[in-house]
């Protein structure tokens, strides 16, 4: 199979069948074998009654449907265990992604051997201040922070090789930030490709003004995992030593203070530095127990999520 479409989505049911042809044409036309995976996230309108008549006439069709709304990253996730061409493109079910970009995808993943091709969005037809300024101070923000010099991380238009996806678990709301798992995961041939871009055709985006804050919080987070994911000991234990070992030199000079100094002064409990180093010390042995038991976790068996998946068509 040469390739795996991955559509996560949530009520649209506009947009579905229009997509489908959209994309069938164009795989008939560069005479791909394929298969078109439509994640259903929870949603509430005829979205997944319209996947299965698409199923039903198109053996290419499959589905996943979720019975609540989990969010974008484990729609993706789903797909990703499920895939099986050689080749993975991801993109939207709101026609804002245009599958005529998909066979220059594949090219360059099939013949320039890249692990993973991301779109550039390099002309918006979204709202200035909603979307294209936030999109902006994001992208340099991440680009900064994980060392990917990427445009654009968050097109939902991304092109992957098989063993790339397979490699990546894309949990919580890192979808913003799967080129930084992909490098993360050792794979370092990421390119970037412009990408056609389409005003919104049918209904609203999903995503509301929250999106900003846990985007910010997940980049502090793929922060931490790309410097100290698989050592927390180096960051934890150090902070550890350091404040254990300034509330122990505040704890040697009150002692050579009071025995040596001056013995007939205040109480150590009357003084403040008694309670710096106090608190030092036990905020530098936490520290440390919190890098230890990091490091225990990771060398834990992991289980796999489940996403309450309770229906699939065509496997």
């Amino acid at each position: 199979m040469n390739l795996s479409i991955v559509i996560p989505l949530l009520n649209e049911e506009e947009s579905i069948r229009e997509l489908h042809d959209w994309i069938a044409q164009v795989m008939e036309s560069n005479r791909f074998l394929y298969e078109l995976l439509f994640i259903d996230d929870g949603s509430t309108d005829n979205s997944w009654s319209i996947i299965e008549t698409l199923a039903a006439d198109n053996p290419e069709v499959k589905g996943i449907r979720f019975l609540k709304n989990f969010g974008k990253s484990q729609a993706l996730h789903a797909g990703f265990e499920v895939a099986q061409g050689e080749v993975v493109i991801t993109m939207d079910a709101d026609l804002q992604d245009n599958p005529e970009e998909i066979p220059h995808l594949y090219k360059l993943i099939k013949e320039e051997k890249y692990d993973l091709i991301s779109g550039w969005k390099k002309k918006r037809f979204d709202s200035i201040l909603a979307k294209n300024i936030p999109s902006k101070v994001f992208n340099w923000a991440a680009r900064k922070t994980s060392g990917v010099k990427l445009h654009d991380f968050n097109c939902g238009l991304k092109a992957f090789r098989n063993d790339v996806i397979k490699n990546i678990e894309v949990s919580g709301e890192m979808h913003r930030y799967i080129p930084v798992l992909v490098k993360n995961a050792g794979f370092t041939r990421i390119g970037e490709r412009v990408v056609q871009h389409q005003a919104r055709k049918y209904g609203k985006t999903k995503f509301g003004a929250e999106r900003f804050i846990n985007g910010l919080l997940d980049l502090i987070t793929i922060w931490f995992v790309s410097k100290f994911g698989k050592r927390p000991m180096h960051l934890f234990g150090a902070l550890g030593v350091l404040m254990f070992l300034i509330g122990f030199g505040f704890a040697i000079y009150l002692g050579i203070d009071k025995l040596f100094i001056n013995p007939t002064g205040r109480l150590l409990a009357d003084r403040p530095q008694f309670y710096v180093s106090l608190a030092a010390m036990i905020i530098g042995t936490q520290f440390f127990l919190a890098g230890f038991l990091g490091e225990i976790i990771l060398r834990a068996k992991k289980d796999k999520p489940n996403y309450n998946i309770y229906k699939k068509l065509n496997f």
